[in-house]
Order: structure tokens, then C-alpha cells, then sequence
């Protein structure tokens, strides 16, 4: 008998050992949660962009086009192609957030402006032109780009004049202009020796 009582009471020992051990741990575990790890964080809420792409003269979509979003704050961006119908779709931008979008296509013009994304759903629209006249120090103000190749209307042409009197005119003129002025420099339109 003195065995089987040895037995039930290191049963009964451990049987406690375990459960104390185990409200222990739940105690621990209660206690110490704001030193272990990071609090969860939720995300901002996002917002869905859809970016609809145009031809400014014809209404088509332009597909293919690169769609850049740059957030005001943050680094890097976000860069999208425009499908067959010349949409982009993004929906992980923070709503409230400032957005910076550019647009790039070849053949027309870089469209850039900025959006501040105020609802949980946008749609912007845009419409790409042609690419421009260049600017060109060469042009007079109000001149159109033919104008500078014809002669004035109120003024002989040289066409009109045979070629030997053109080089005659020509030179008699760089000689007259040379002998007027000694300390003269060589005619720009002349290759210079180096």
C-alpha cells in the first residue's frame, strides 16, 4: 500500500507542477505584451485612381502611353502603361495624399499636373496634344516658319539677275566693305585657316 500511495501523491506533485507552470506563463504573457514586438499599425486607407488617356484632335485612346504618380512626401513613384483603351487603373495611393501625375507618350507632348485625392474613387482624364513648334533664336517674333525663305515682295530677287552678276554684286561688295575699313575681320560665311 505504501507504493501505491507513493505513486497517486508523485502523480498528484507533478500534476500541479504543471498546471502552476502553465498559469505562470499565461501570467507572463499578460504582463509583458507592451515590451514584446510592434503594435499593429493598420495602413491608411486607399484610394482607386483610373487614368483615362486621349488624343487631344481625335478623342482616341492612346495606348501605351507611361503613367507616373509621384506622391508629395514620399520617395520613388509608381509607373503604369495605359491599355488598348488607353486606361491605367492604381488603388494603393493614400487618400489625402497630394499626387504629382506626368504622363509620357511617344509623339506628343508630356503632360504633367498635380491631384489632391480627396475621394475613395477618381477619375482624370487627359488629353495629350501634338508636339509643338520649337523655339528658335533664328526667327524674328511673329514670324511663321516659311516666312524667313521667300524674299519681301517689294524687293528684286536674286533669281532674277543672271549668276555672273550675282558673284560680280557679291564680291564688289565684300571689297568695297574691306577697303572702307583696314582693321576689318575675315567674312564668317569664309572657312578660317587654324
Amino acid at each position: 500500500m505504501n507504493f501505491m500511495l507513493r505513486r497517486s501523491l508523485f502523480r498528484l506533485i507533478v500534476l500541479v507542477a504543471g498546471f502552476g507552470l502553465v498559469v505562470l506563463s499565461m501570467a507572463a504573457n499578460a504582463q509583458d505584451t507592451t515590451h514584446r514586438g510592434r503594435k499593429y499599425k493598420s495602413p491608411p486607407p486607399t484610394s482607386r485612381i483610373e487614368v483615362t488617356i486621349l488624343r487631344d484632335a481625335t478623342g482616341k485612346p492612346v495606348e501605351n502611353a507611361s503613367v507616373v504618380f509621384h506622391v508629395v512626401g514620399d520617395k520613388g513613384n509608381m509607373e503604369l502603361k495605359t491599355n488598348e483603351d488607353g486606361k491605367a487603373v492604381i488603388d494603393v495611393l493614400p487618400t489625402g495624399s497630394t499626387v504629382l501625375l506626368q504622363v509620357i507618350a511617344k509623339g506628343f507632348q508630356t503632360y504633367g499636373n498635380s491631384y489632391t485625392i480627396a475621394k475613395d474613387q477618381m477619375a482624370i482624364e487627359v488629353k495629350l496634344k501634338r508636339p509643338g513648334e520649337q523655339y528658335s533664336i533664328y526667327k524674328k517674333p511673329g514670324e511663321s516658319a516659311g516666312a524667313g525663305k521667300s524674299p519681301d515682295a517689294g524687293q528684286s530677287s536674286d533669281k532674277d539677275k543672271p549668276a555672273d552678276a550675282n558673284k560680280d554684286a557679291a564680291s564688289k561688295d565684300k571689297s568695297a566693305d574691306a577697303a572702307k575699313q583696314p582693321d576689318a575681320k575675315p567674312d564668317a560665311t569664309q572657312p578660317q585657316p587654324q
